[in-house]
């Protein structure tokens, strides 16, 4: 691993989350991730190494939906998305990866989105 002093803040905050959060079969993680412009969200098996489901702003699918800027709005349309995937493979339960963003604003209405739709966690 490189040295601390060579990582931003928000990698160095990552990291230290990434020590208590791992996904499991019966549990996997759900990791968020936002860009300048665009967001993604993975659900991630980590025993297997499997992404179980995912959804990104690039998607030519997500991108007919209406505009597409990484905002709350936004936010509210993957979360619920990315639920509505992982509850079709018959998974509920997951562990919440915030990437080493703070929980509010995009990461907060993801969310809560994702629970609104069915994801437990």
């Amino acid at each position: 691993m490189a040295s601390s002093k060579n990582l931003s803040p928000l990698k160095l905050r990552h990291l230290r989350l990434r020590k208590r959060v791992t996904g499991t079969t019966e549990r996997p993680r759900l990791s968020v991730h936002f860009s300048g412009s665009h967001i993604y969200a993975q659900v991630i098996d980590d025993v297997t190494g499997v992404t179980v489901a995912g959804v990104c702003t690039t998607e030519k699918s997500f991108k007919a939906g209406g505009s597409v800027a990484a905002n709350v709005e936004t936010a509210v349309r993957v979360g619920k998305e990315v639920a509505a995937r992982a509850v079709a493979r018959n998974i509920d339960k997951v562990v919440f990866d915030r990437g080493g963003f703070h929980y509010h604003g995009k990461v907060k209405a993801l969310a809560d989105a994702a629970r609104e739709a069915g994801l437990n966690f």
